[in-house]
């Protein structure tokens, strides 16, 4: 069960943003519709650290996004992760 977590999590992280910020018609999914599926994701049970600080990122990401009408840098500011994993440069998946 938890794979299927982190595959959404990571189908929400690379599509959200774009979503957002659409074309000139305005954003093709609008935030409510991102906050309500990262909320569905939060409400499951034995979620990892991992997986939320993930989902703790999104959401930060979302609030800047409403905040200021733009994407926001990716980053957290999860507890629960390394200093030294704060420093390095995401890695991107090609699929």
């Amino acid at each position: 069960m938890g794979m299927f977590f982190d595959q959404d999590i990571a189908h929400i992280a690379r599509v959200m943003v774009p979503s957002l910020v659409g074309d000139l018609g305005g954003p093709i999914l609008p935030a409510e519709y991102w906050r309500g599926r990262l909320h569905k994701l939060l409400d499951a049970t034995h979620l990892t650290r991992g997986q939320l600080c993930a989902l703790d990122s999104l959401l930060l990401q979302l609030d800047d996004f409403e905040a200021k009408g733009r994407p926001a840098a990716a980053g957290s500011t999860c507890p629960f992760r390394s200093k030294s994993r704060l420093h390095r440069t995401p890695q991107r998946n090609i699929s």
